[in-house]
């Protein structure tokens, strides 16, 4: 497939937190963003998000999944293209993430289910999927990804600058003139999400209300913030199930989320101690932006500012949605898709497998 000016793309995105599909709609080259159309969040219905955390247990019918996962993203790329002001002829292609099972980068293994022919055929639009797979077998730990789009976004933006995503896992991506670092930081909103779904039945903890109201046990999290991932350099990448709930266990719901929040916090603030230069400014982005609490431990634990990246403009429930896209069309260009300093790859790598409609 040629590629030599903006086209229109649509980026499919479900993420580790396991709460649906995001959707967006750009016009890229893979360099530069040039508009924004339609996007939009479809939850997991209730079974197929069972079966789902049911595989990152090591357990259930892969294949089986694999294809329903599918037929859920054929649904939200219909829905998207009614929605959208761009006719369907107009989209180029589609980039595909899946849904993350396994994430083991040390020993060479990442798992994104998504049947990227499947979803071409049904979609009747060219697709690219299966990102991580070329950066882990090249020595890379797979992710995160998105910081070549953060870097595309914040041209412009005064620097050094931070964009933290908090989804199930976080992340960093640090920019300085030239210079973009990047790293998984630790754990995001899956941990506080399984607590509440564990002891109350609910998704999530609205605003953190729940966990503003706790105390954070710092015996607890001391012990966290040992654990040799945080001695590790970056670029460095986390499983979403590579820390345990159990230590909170016997605590109020209260006190466990204020304590997992804390976590959270910690290790934000551990990474950005670690860069070049302290940022001047921290756009935070994900569903951790929405959590009143969080944002405000951040506040409190860093001498910077904290905004959600609406701050300057950019959507933060779509940046990696729409990452997916501008990524498939560096993916077809042959442009690299991670760097030595993003995800610890020996040399620049691009990646992804082509479906053509």
């Amino acid at each position: 497939m040629n590629i030599s000016q903006p086209e229109w793309m649509i980026g499919l995105m479900s993420g580790t937190s396991v709460d649906g599909i995001d959707a967006a709609l750009i016009r890229t080259d893979g360099e530069q963003v040039v508009a924004r159309d339609a996007h939009i969040m479809v939850p997991y219905d209730a079974s197929l998000a069972a079966d789902i955390h049911a595989l990152m247990r090591g357990v259930g019918e892969r294949d089986a999944t694999a294809r329903r996962i599918t037929l859920a993203h054929v649904k939200v790329v219909e829905t998207l293209i009614e929605k959208a002001s761009i006719a369907r002829g107009e989209i180029k292609l589609i980039g595909f993430h899946g849904q993350t099972i396994h994430h083991d980068p040390a020993n060479k293994t990442t798992v994104q289910l998504g049947d990227g022919a499947l979803l071409a055929e049904r979609t009747g639009i060219s697709v690219v999927n299966d990102f991580r797979s070329a950066d882990v077998a090249a020595g890379g730990q797979g992710a995160p990804l998105v910081p070549l789009y953060h870097a595309a976004l914040a041209q412009g933006l005064p620097k050094p600058l931070a964009v933290v995503n908090i989804g199930g896992v976080a992340n960093v991506t640090y920019i300085e003139d030239d210079r973009i670092i990047a790293l998984d930081c630790g754990t995001g909103g899956a941990l506080m999400d399984d607590e509440m779904r564990a002891r109350t039945g609910k998704n999530y903890d609205e605003n953190g209300e729940r966990a503003s109201r706790g105390s954070v046990h710092t015996d607890i999290l001391v012990r966290w913030m040992a654990h040799d991932f945080f001695n590790l350099p970056a670029p460095k990448s986390l499983d979403r199930n590579q820390f345990s709930r159990d230590a909170v266990a016997p605590l109020s719901t209260e006190d466990a989320l204020a304590t997992l929040a804390a976590f959270t916090v910690e290790g934000i603030a551990h990474a950005l101690a670690r860069m070049p230069l302290m940022p001047k400014r921290l756009l935070v982005a994900g569903g951790g932006r929405h959590n009143t609490h969080l944002m405000r431990s951040l506040s409190k634990r860093l001498n910077v500012s904290v905004e959600p990246v609406e701050a300057v403009g950019w959507n933060g429930d779509m940046l990696e949605a729409e990452a997916f896209a501008f990524l498939a069309a560096r993916s077809v260009r042959g442009l690299p898709l991670s760097l030595p300093t993003t995800t610890g790859v020996p040399q620049a790598v691009t990646g992804g497998a082509f479906y053509p409609a």
